[in-house]
């Protein structure tokens, strides 16, 4: 499994990256996020929130814009509450400062197992075959494969990273289109409606996006 892992301390980031590779992961340790843009794949993210330039919770954010499947887990000495709601915004996990290297070790296991999980097999939602590893979704009355665009696969990926859980309109816009959400923007309802349109039985009456008035939107597995 390879880590990126991005940390400006050398002292924190040494020690970190030899308790991974104690543990068998390949690690690739950088001091900024310049090669974010690089065409890269990794299997998790740990991302220290104050680096150089870009700060980590805007490397996260186009990070997670690029690689929506990919989890992140921040690492920071920023305790305050607003500092973790902001990173959990995008983020799978955070965790601050100073921390045991068991329990770093523990939260890195389990995102991956959620990775595994998440990219290696299949699943079924309702009448729909989810193929993620190799993004396929098919209606599993008819065998016929549903085709996605890529911003409603992304919104679809977004449903199911995080299912049964309520998402409001602002955490789906701001995870697809990597923007703060302006109040009475249409441009997600849209994408939504023809979503619906492709993946419901009947999408007057969805089955599988489900709207919670007032909220926002969800998907029960």
């Amino acid at each position: 499994m390879k880590i990126l892992y991005i940390e400006d301390d050398l002292e924190i980031g040494s020690w970190v990256k030899n308790e991974l590779l104690e543990k068998g992961y390949s690690v690739e340790w950088l001091t900024s996020g310049l090669s974010l843009l690089e065409d890269k794949r990794f299997d998790l993210l740990i991302l220290d929130v104050m680096l150089p330039g870009l700060d980590g919770f805007s490397l996260g954010r186009r990070f997670k814009k690029k690689n929506p499947d990919t989890p992140i887990l921040m690492l920071s000495a920023r305790t305050s509450i607003d500092d973790k709601l902001e990173g959990l915004e995008f983020a799978d996990d955070y965790m601050t400062k100073p921390f045991h290297p068991k329990e770093l070790v523990k939260r890195v296991e389990v995102q991956l197992r959620r990775y595994q999980k998440h990219t290696s097999g299949k699943m079924m939602l309702k009448h729909l075959e989810i193929d993620q590893a190799s993004r396929t979704i098919l209606n599993g009355e008819n065998g016929k494969e549903i085709s996605l665009t890529g911003k409603q696969y992304h919104i679809f990926t977004c449903f199911l990273q995080h299912l049964n859980q309520i998402l409001t309109k602002e955490q789906l816009y701001e995870h697809v289109w990597g923007e703060p959400f302006l109040d009475g923007d249409k441009t997600l309802m849209v994408h939504i409606r023809y979503l619906r349109e492709k993946i419901e039985k009947n999408p007057s009456e969805p089955e599988i996006i489900e709207t919670v008035r007032g909220v926002g939107y969800r998907v029960r597995g």
